[in-house]
Parts: structure tokens; C-alpha cells; sequence
């Protein structure tokens, strides 16, 4: 305390200096309108800058929030467009799914944690879902804007998957040409990230530069429809009988965040139906 009254007792002159100071410029403002209006002015210029600031903050540290609910919000509309899909697909007969089948892919919204994207490698993500939230080996796994991959093994609270851009075995999805309907089948050979190869199209059959592949309904994992990428590059296989193609992907796989876990209530059913067939 001493220490303290001894620093006063030194500062007392710039102590006063400044307590003067602060009730002329209080006075200035008080009685003087054009300096008042001024200093009004200028102060709330200020002050709303402050809150713009803040508030800009504070919508920056909810994004995290924000963009989980989308993800929720976006995994309800697919499951209901899916539902859509599947109960009408245009056809030469009017075709309706049983409402069991036409409903039975159902989304599980997961976060991705890790991402390996390494060039002419086996590349793989890691969920934070795991067995508790009902995810299995085997599921596929789409993005908002493609597909990602399948899962290929979980535990109580992540999964493992491997993504399209897999090399060893190779990753191979069912695909379609949107436009003339022509089925075929996707996989990456290494290399580039945003591209990947359409195989097993008949070069007398009609594909276009810009057409876009989507996934076929011919595969237990992913609904009919999702996209797998557009015709990037067309040509002739050296064999000449099908067609050389490049897919852009739909997918950036560098920059995933939110992705939806595509569980198939029937998949187990209708493998099983299956492998009685493979084993005659």
C-alpha cells in the first residue's frame, strides 16, 4: 500500500495532467453541438463496425454447426428422392416398387477425420461412425456432389473406407450414361485424382463429350442415379471394340468434409438370394 502512495505521490502532476485532460474533452463535447454530433457520429460508425466484426466471428465459429445441419438436412432429401426414384422408373411397362424395396437405401450422415488422396496409391477415409450408429462393412458411401467408396471396416465409433481412388484390388463401380442408358463400369488406374476410366462401353453404342455417368441400379450398394462423374474424353480402345473414356469426377476427393453412409436394409437379403445361384 506504502508502494502504492508513493506512486501516486510521484505520478501526482501526470495523475492530474490527465484527469484535466479528460474533463475538458468531457466539457468540449457536452456544450458544444457541432463536436457533440461529431463525436456522436463517429462513435456509432464505430461501434457498428465492433459488431459487424463480432458477428462475423461468431457466424465463422458456428460453420461447424451449420454445415452438420445441412449435411442432416440434405441426407432426409436424398433418402426421400431415392424413395421417389425408385417407386417410378421410366420404363416400357408402367413399373412401381414395393414400398419395402423402393425405400430401403436410408443415409447416415458421417464426418470425415482422415483423408489419404496420394497419387498411385491405395487411398482410403476415415468416418467418425462407427458399429453403434449402425454402420457395416460392405455400405456405400456417396458425397453430395458423387460417390465416394464402400466401407471396408468399422469399429464401435469409426469406419474405414476405400474410396473409388483404390488401386490394389481396384475399386469398381456400376455405371451408366444418363442420356442413352448404356451400362458400363468405372475404376481409377492411378494418376490424376479427378479422373477415372469407363470401361465395357460398345463403341457402336451413342456416347457424347459432356454426357453424365451416374451409378446404374444393377449393384446392391449405391442407389440408381448417383453421379459418378462426366465424359471428359472420348476415344476407341485399341482393341476396337469399345470405347476409350474419361470421367471427370463428380467428387473432389481433396476437399470432402461431410459424406453420407449408404445403408442398404435389403442388401443382406438379396446377397444372400444370390449366392444361392454362384454356389450351383
Amino acid at each position: 500500500m506504502n508502494s502504492l502512495f508513493a506512486f501516486i505521490a510521484r505520478q501526482r502532476a501526470f495523475i492530474v495532467f490527465v484527469l484535466l485532460e479528460v474533463l475538458s474533452l468531457w466539457f468540449y463535447f457536452k456544450f458544444n453541438n457541432y463536436p457533440s454530433a461529431i463525436y456522436f457520429h463517429t462513435s456509432n460508425y464505430y461501434v457498428a463496425k465492433g459488431l459487424q466484426l463480432q458477428a462475423s466471428i461468431t457466424q465463422y465459429l458456428n460453420l461447424g454447426q451449420v454445415n452438420a445441419g445441412l449435411a442432416m438436412e440434405n441426407a432426409r432429401l436424398n433418402a426421400e428422392l431415392t424413395k421417389l426414384q425408385s417407386k417410378q422408373i421410366p420404363t416400357a411397362i408402367n413399373y412401381k416398387a414395393d414400398s419395402t424395396v423402393a425405400s430401403r437405401f436410408q443415409p447416415i450422415v458421417a464426418k470425415v477425420v482422415k483423408n489419404s488422396i496420394v497419387v498411385a496409391q491405395n487411398n482410403y477415409l476415415t468416418l467418425d461412425k462407427g458399429t453403434a450408429d449402425g454402420v457395416l462393412p460392405g455400405m456405400g458411401v456417396i458425397s453430395p456432389t458423387g460417390v465416394v467408396g464402400i466401407i471396408r471396416g468399422c469399429s464401435e465409433h469409426f469406419s474405414l473406407v476405400t474410396s473409388l481412388l483404390h488401386l490394389d484390388p481396384p475399386m469398381r463401380i456400376s455405371s451408366q450414361v444418363r442420356r442413352s442408358g448404356e451400362i458400363g463400369s468405372s475404376r481409377w488406374e492411378g494418376g490424376n485424382t479427378e479422373i477415372v476410366k469407363l470401361f465395357d462401353v460398345s463403341r457402336y453404342k451413342s456416347v457424347k463429350m459432356g454426357d453424365t455417368v451416374v451409378t446404374s441400379q444393377l449393384n446392391s450398394v449405391f442407389p440408381g442415379g448417383i453421379m459418378v462423374g462426366t465424359v471428359k474424353k472420348l476415344g476407341v480402345s485399341s482393341d476396337q471394340t469399345f470405347w476409350d473414356i474419361d470421367l471427370k469426377l463428380a467428387t473432389d476427393f481433396r476437399n470432402l468434409s461431410y459424406v453420407y453412409i449408404i445403408n442398404n436394409r435389403l442388401q443382406k437379403e438379396q446377397e444372400q438370394l444370390e449366392k444361392t445361384i454362384q454356389a450351383k
